[in-house]
């Protein structure tokens, strides 16, 4: 909004060239973004103790559970506002990718918030039915993959050889001219790519798997695309809600990946540092690292409330819409094959509640009595069993954490 207001304008100030640049914008919004959930999220959680939002602790028998009892839910409203005035004020409002994302978070917030709503008022512990969850978050997924594969403005350019770039027309390469006078040549391609880690010669086109089935199949590649969006978004939102269980795991996870890909998103929007890295330069995703700025603020932030002993939880408010959001930024920046190594502690923690439940079915089936591979599902519940404070499984689980997104950005020259 402020950028427009000086462009639209005509604005001549001293210093108002600044807004040209995403760095500043991006250091303005997480700056902004911390304000607010410091400041404004002190009134936020004197609110909800005022209204009596309070959590239902279900008796774990965990060891401090009982303190928790009547602590405000819902925080992830902070998370919320503080990630979108901030992108408000300080990003280009015609730039796509900055439209999804907000499109994204408040769709996402507005699930969460929906099903924490009827768990605190409506008394219903059981909150907004898993079908309806399953339904937004298709919902927000079909959206997110039909833009990005047929919006005309949403596009990458890899790099190829000459005699490749020769049998395209001239507007579709673009020329880059390096220093020692080597030229390089930049294929605009309009088919969504992605990156697979680890592999020389990284990039692969979806179309190319649906050629697997016969050339008349690759007409059919956004359907596999659409579908790959929505497992990705269902998959991690879910990852995200239950990994938040103890003070300051899900946000302080969260603020990593988030960082993480902020570094990624500046890298593959900026033509220099894409080619020098060697990796795939899309145009305009820059701007998300104005975003991405606020979604850190606020994740930072929000922690100033929510670590060891915890004033507020963020609910499913926060949890589901960070980890769609988190998913769908993966996405838009194409790396989403990186998903299983970023997102780890969320995979490890969804699979570990999906073994145990999986066995315990099975084992139940077969010999008549359910049996457990972990003391408690998920991962963190189970380390609280064997006697951890929570404080040391949060700890642990965010170095953990800090050497994933390391080994993600080692992607970028390791392959």
């Amino acid at each position: 909004m402020l950028y427009h207001l000086v462009k639209g304008l005509g604005l001549d100030f001293p210093g108002s060239g600044v807004f040209d640049y995403i760095s500043f914008r991006a250091g303005m919004a997480l700056i902004i973004s911390l304000v607010i959930s410091l400041w404004f999220g002190k009134g936020i959680v004197r609110l909800l103790q005022r209204m009596q939002v309070g959590e239902t602790v279900r008796d774990l028998g965990l060891e401090g559970q009982t303190e928790k009892q009547g602590t405000p839910t819902m925080g992830g409203l902070i998370i919320i506002a503080a990630t979108v005035i901030p992108t408000l004020l300080f990003a280009r409002l015609d730039n796509i990718y900055i439209l999804l994302m907000l499109l994204a978070t408040i769709w996402l917030g507005t699930i969460g918030f929906v099903d924490d709503y009827i768990k605190v008022f409506k008394k219903d512990k059981r909150g907004l039915a898993g079908i309806f969850k399953v339904f937004g978050q298709v919902g927000i997924g079909l959206v997110i993959g039909l833009t990005v594969y047929f919006h005309p403005s949403i596009r990458t350019k890899v790099e190829v050889p000459q005699v490749i770039a020769d049998q395209f027309e001239p507007e579709e390469v673009t020329t880059f001219t390096e220093e020692n006078g080597n030229v390089r040549y930049l294929l605009d391609r309009r088919q969504p790519n992605t990156t697979i880690p680890f592999v020389k010669g990284n990039e692969l086109n979806y179309s190319s798997v649906m050629g697997l089935f016969g050339r008349e199949a690759r007409k059919y590649t956004w359907i596999l695309y659409v579908l790959v969006v929505v497992f990705i978004i269902t998959a991690v939102s879910n990852g995200a809600n239950i990994t938040d269980g103890i003070d300051g795991l899900a946000a302080g996870t969260s603020a990593i990946i988030v960082l993480a890909l902020g570094v990624l998103t500046y890298i593959g929007g900026n033509i220099v540092f894409a080619q020098y890295l060697d990796v795939m330069y899309i145009p305009g995703i820059g701007e998300l690292v104005v975003f991405i700025g606020a979604l850190l603020g606020a994740c930072i932030g929000f922690l100033w409330y929510n670590a060891y002993p915890a004033q507020v939880f963020m609910g499913d408010t926060g949890s589901l819409m960070l980890g769609g959001v988190i998913a769908v930024l993966a996405i838009l920046v194409r790396k989403e094959l990186l998903i299983p190594v970023l997102c780890g502690v969320f995979v490890v923690e969804n699979l570990s509640v999906m073994m145990q439940v999986s066995w315990f079915k099975y084992t139940r089936k077969r010999y008549g009595e359910g049996r457990r591979i972990f003391l408690m599902a998920p991962l963190h519940h189970h380390y609280q069993k064997l006697g951890y404070h929570e404080s040391k499984i949060v700890t642990r689980f965010l170095i953990v954490g800090v050497m994933l997104a390391v080994t993600t950005l080692v992607t970028l020259k390791l392959r």
